[in-house]
């Protein structure tokens, strides 16, 4: 979507590692931590019910950059590289005459530093395959094209954004479509520790936890305050982007994506922080701004991150190839949601092959059983493993799935997965319900069921 002189908007996606989607206000988090990210979301447009559909770093990127699900990318777990000749994002904006850039995280090659075929096609690289194992918090190391080591200045997000601010400055005259992939809230892997800036864990130590972490505790209470601390500056560098685009004259022909790869659960789920079904892990923040995104309101259908590529694509005025699989959302602010679907696909891989389908009110789930999430992308045979009723369990504390009440409700559903993972190259799968138990007093009224 062109721009009031008829020229292509710039694309700036800024994406964070491991955030909740309940880290900002306008989703009931009480900490002011996201003030800019909700002013986007307010003056543009809150996909209010974002989803990722592969809650892990490598997959969950994959599908960012290529508008396909981790299973067709190839990258179905943490440690795969993006197949030669993969198409992205890069290479579409590319041919277009767009100058593209990426700064940050990357998880998609086979080597620390990334080779340059491994790139993505991105002209501009100041990237790490594993940012969290070749910096710290206050150490920040990245690689240029040619695989030379960089080290710039301040606390890990910080030096990023610098780096984001001077590309914009720099490719003012020509349309840029620029990529910064931040590793915080993601802890430090080899502290087991969220570093924040210093000072910041003190502000929110003790203050609001979530309902799940309270009620399951994980690790909550050892790394909350840091947590909150780190997006509260990524918020921070949010609001500097925005301001360096308005600075500049590019703020109101600038398409700005604010979303993450996934949650965090804080080992409430499994024994570290995401790779599970429930809402802590899949579901995201994400806010637009820009053209075609400008007051758009609160969007409350049903987004998958594998929306992404194509939602950006067509905001571009660019053509949004048919190897893509999920659907522009660009629509849905003109008021056209015929067709649109009403659930979203999860793709579970490391700590189980899993499956996993959300509509508004319900989540199923279900795990390959004796299968280790690592030796393979697909399976036979699968297991039920969670029914969750959202409208009243919001915070997943009650699974329903051997009630005799809901055994209806997890037949529907189960039967809807199928058919997703049909769709996905499963068609010869199979899903073992599991016994029924007595309900004693629950029961879905006609016209709940999904």
């Amino acid at each position: 979507m062109a721009d009031g002189s008829g020229s292509r908007p710039n694309v700036v996606v800024i994406l964070t590692d491991q955030q909740r989607w309940d880290c900002s206000g306008l989703h009931g988090n009480p900490l002011e931590l996201m003030p800019n990210f909700d002013r986007l979301a307010m003056a543009g447009t809150h996909c209010a019910n974002a989803c990722t559909c592969q809650p892990v770093c490598a997959p969950a990127r994959a599908v960012l950059q290529t508008g396909q699900f981790a299973t067709a990318t190839g990258v179905w777990r943490n440690g795969l590289a993006l197949p030669p000749g993969t198409r992205t994002l890069a290479h579409w904006f590319g041919e277009a005459g767009y100058r593209t850039g990426y700064i940050g995280k990357w998880h998609l090659a086979s080597s620390e530093p990334v080779p340059e075929p491994e790139q993505g096609g991105y002209e501009y690289w100041l990237g790490a395959n594993l940012l969290e194992f070749c910096s710290r918090p206050y150490r920040t190391v990245l690689y240029d094209k040619a695989g030379q080591e960089v080290r710039l200045p301040g606390y890990r997000v910080d030096a990023l954004t610098d780096a984001a601010i001077r590309y914009i400055d720099a490719h003012q005259k020509a349309p840029f479509f620029l990529f910064v992939s931040y590793l915080e809230p993601h802890f430090q892997n080899h502290q087991d520790d969220y570093p924040p800036p210093d000072g910041y864990r003190e502000r929110y130590t003790g203050r609001w936890t979530p309902p799940d972490l309270q009620a399951l505790g994980g690790s909550a209470a050892q790394h909350l305050g840091g947590y909150w601390g780190m997006v509260k500056r990524l918020d921070e560098a949010l609001g500097r982007i925005l301001d360096a685009l308005q600075s500049l004259g590019q703020l109101e022909r600038t398409v700005v994506l604010f979303t993450a790869d996934h949650g965090c659960h804080f080992k409430t789920r499994n024994s570290e922080y995401k790779r599970s079904c429930h809402e802590a892990s899949i579901r995201v923040p994400m806010a637009l701004g820009g053209p075609g995104f400008a007051g758009g309101g609160r969007r409350q259908e049903l987004i998958s991150l594998v929306d992404v590529a194509p939602t950006l694509l067509e905001a571009a005025g660019l053509p949004v190839p048919p190897t893509m699989q999920g659907q522009s959302f660009l629509r849905l602010n003109r008021g056209d949601n015929a067709g649109w679907r009403d659930d979203v696909y999860v793709e579970i891989s490391e700590s189980q092959i899993g499956r996993c389908l959300r509509t508004r009110r319900w989540k199923y789930s279900v795990r390959a059983p004796d299968r280790s999430g690592v030796d393979g992308p697909r399976a036979e045979q699968y297991v039920e493993e969670y029914l969750y009723d959202l409208a009243s369990d919001p915070y997943e504390l009650r699974n329903l799935i051997e009630l005799e009440s809901h055994r209806q409700v997890a037949d529907r559903m189960r039967e809807r997965l199928l058919r997703r993972m049909a769709e996905r190259g499963e068609a010869g799968a199979t899903i073992q319900t599991v016994p029924a138990k007595p309900s004693g007093q629950r029961r879905v009224d006609p016209g709940e069921e999904p």
